[in-house]
């Protein structure tokens, strides 16, 4: 497919630019920055959890939220560090991850994506007319990118389509801090957006092997969490996230060959073995990923 018919190819994808405004963290968290370990950690405010590193020799972001938040973080970021930002990646192309990014790339000496993620912020763009708003990550990448920064390493990698087609894996290898960005929604309802290439069984598949390549010491940050829950955690969580996914496979297999139709199937909006994975701020959260599912699962 090319450039072009891949911006511009069916009209359902308009659809996708429809993105919940999804809590970072608990209400008391906003604005908020959190250390996790040697110089690593996060930022919670008005849209997915942002990551930082902030060490004498290297400063890096991950993420900008909307473009309010974007200049909150960086007005605070001013008072932690003088440098500039030696690099910038965005996990994916949502608009609450590169709403910021006017303010945060124009400040980022070395600014990364995913080149879906690239592709799909220019579709996104070019859909809501606001293409002179929007500025992009200049570096993409197919499968893996990495930069030397300082005394760290800074790696993202790309495992196929999940939550979308341009998700990105980050690794601060000698702080061993890993920002999923929305692959893991923590205890919460997951937006699977399939118009833009996502994949319930890729993602299964992802979350398994991102599990499987670190430690019960890795320390892990989540585009969105329960409340209670919160954005971090440890691979355990991983695996948390995976089960609900199967379990929405499984629950939407067994409805279909109850006979039940896409919308009855979406009726649901709590799903009875992940009871947590609810929210109010969300109500049709499950639901929406119940549709999704009987979608994935329905031949063409």
């Amino acid at each position: 497919m090319n450039r072009r018919r891949f911006l511009f190819s069916t009209s359902a994808a308009a659809a996708a630019l429809w993105i919940p405004r999804l809590p970072a963290a608990s209400p008391g968290a906003e604005g908020t920055f959190t250390e996790l370990r040697r110089g690593v950690g996060l930022y919670t405010n008005g849209g997915g959890t942002m990551g930082w590193m902030i060490r004498p020799d290297a400063v890096a972001v991950i993420d900008s939220q909307f473009r309010e938040q974007a200049t909150e973080f960086v007005a605070e970021f001013k008072t932690r560090s003088s440098r500039k930002m030696d690099l910038f990646i965005n996990t994916h192309h949502h608009r609450d991850h590169t709403g910021g990014n006017g303010v945060l790339v124009p400040l980022s000496a070395v600014t990364v994506a995913h080149e879906n993620s690239r592709l799909w912020q220019e579709r996104s763009a070019v859909e809501r007319n606001t293409e002179s708003e929007q500025v992009y990550p200049e570096t993409t990448f197919s499968t893996e990118w990495s930069m030397d920064l300082g005394d760290e390493v800074v790696r993202a990698n790309y495992y196929g389509p999940a939550h979308t087609s341009g998700d990105a894996v980050v690794h601060f290898e000698r702080a061993d801090v890993v920002h999923m960005g929305d692959l893991v929604f923590n205890r919460y309802p997951c937006f699977i957006d399939s118009d833009s290439g996502a994949s319930i069984a890729g993602w299964i598949t992802l979350l398994e092997n991102v599990h499987g390549k670190f430690t019960d010491e890795t320390v892990f940050i989540f585009g969105h969490g329960n409340p209670e829950y919160g954005v971090s955690g440890t691979r355990a969580d991983l695996l948390v996230m995976r089960d609900f996914l199967s379990g929405l496979l499984e629950y939407a297999r067994g409805k279909m060959a109850e006979g039940l139709a896409e919308d009855q199937v979406a009726e649901t909006v709590r799903l009875p073995a992940f009871p947590e994975h609810y929210s109010d701020g969300w109500k049709n959260g499950v639901s929406n990923a119940l549709r999704k599912a009987y979608q994935e699962l329905t031949p063409d």
